[in-house]
């Protein structure tokens, strides 16, 4: 989840239309997550093909992201590399909380009762579904780039760079990466149900530009960081008792994270490792954002024939990521 900074910052509302024509790096990790968790059947059971195998993510970036460059928005995915030594912890705690959620949702199924959001939590990415995600991502025609570590701090690299012109993720660890602009929601738009509600509501793009943030907040992006730090993130558990509006005035009152821990007699324990891998993390300059042409036999090759979606379907999808691909090369001839 990373940290938890959605009650302090302003988030602005957008139509899809106004990231036309403009390259967005998706957290890549972060979006199979929406798909496995959200596509599924109502039982909480995810997509599966007739040898068991999961497809709700295939099914997520085949039409989810057609339709987006239908839009004319641009997709290129990047992937998490090795995960710092101090997200150890994190990553073992979700572990836990995986296995729970799917023991959680076998009892529930037994009782008859509605499990969907343990199964939802229950959600997790296995080799399998990484290499299936990437095969079908590189058969789409669209740019992947490995990060070294972080696959977020790679993404803000890229947009601090101007290689692309914003981050694609739902969390907020994108803005301490350094992220000019980042945009949620943008794989999961349209109707969602509410946990235990029969409530449908409507989940549209939104955007949160990391200078206005801090021009609004009168802060400056180490500070930010340090906010992020005492609310808890990847790499620690943050101080008892302190929300990100807390940790603002904390921050405004003591000017820095290491006045306020002396104020309070507190530690964290790497605080000033953990900032630095928020402001200067490992990213490699390695990367080419550009669409290369669909391969439309192959999508289907997959997908139909090893996967079991169905074949009309497919071939009009692969048929309209071709139609996109054929735009952009008329777009660049009129250029040259």
């Amino acid at each position: 989840m990373g940290v938890d900074l959605g009650d302090l910052l302003g988030k602005k509302s957008i139509e899809i239309s106004a990231l036309s024509g403009r390259w967005v790096a998706v957290d890549a990790f972060n979006t199979l997550y929406q798909f496995l968790s959200i596509i599924r059947q109502k039982d909480g059971t995810p997509l599966m093909d007739s040898s068991g195998r999961v497809t709700s993510h295939l099914s997520g970036l085949l039409y989810r992201t057609t339709n987006l460059m239908e839009a004319g928005v641009k997709v290129a995915f990047v992937f998490d590399g090795q995960p710092p030594s101090l997200k150890s912890g994190t990553l073992q705690e979700r572990a836990e909380l995986r296995e729970k959620a799917s023991d959680a949702w076998e009892e529930a199924r037994a009782r008859g009762d509605d499990g969907f959001k343990y199964a939802q939590a229950a959600s997790r990415i296995n080799d399998e579904i990484l290499d299936d995600a990437q095969r079908l991502i590189s058969a789409m025609g669209l740019p992947m780039v490995q990060a070294p570590s972080e696959g977020e701090a790679q993404a803000a690299y890229m947009a601090r760079r101007d290689a692309v012109y914003i981050v694609g993720s739902q969390d907020y660890d994108s803005l301490l990466f350094g992220a000019p602009r980042v945009v949620r929601n943008l794989t999961i738009t349209g109707k969602r149900k509410l946990p235990r509600k029969n409530v449908y509501v409507e989940v549209e793009p939104e955007i949160i530009v990391l200078e206005e943030e801090l021009e609004r907040l009168h802060i400056t992006r180490d500070q930010m960081v340090e906010i992020g730090i005492m609310c808890g993130t990847d790499y620690n558990s943050g101080l008892s008792r302190v929300g990100p509006r807390t940790a603002l005035k904390l921050i405004r009152e003591f000017g820095d994270l290491k006045a306020v821990l002396a104020s309070r007699n507190e530690t964290i324990d790497h605080f000033e490792e953990i900032r630095e891998l928020f402001l200067h993390p490992q990213v490699t300059d390695e990367f080419q954002i550009k669409m290369t042409r669909p391969n439309a036999e192959k999508i289907v090759s997959f997908l139909v024939e090893e996967r079991d979606f169905d074949l009309e379907r497919v071939q009009k999808t692969a048929g309209r990521l071709e139609e996109v691909y054929r735009r952009g090369q008329s777009t660049l001839d009129r250029w040259f």
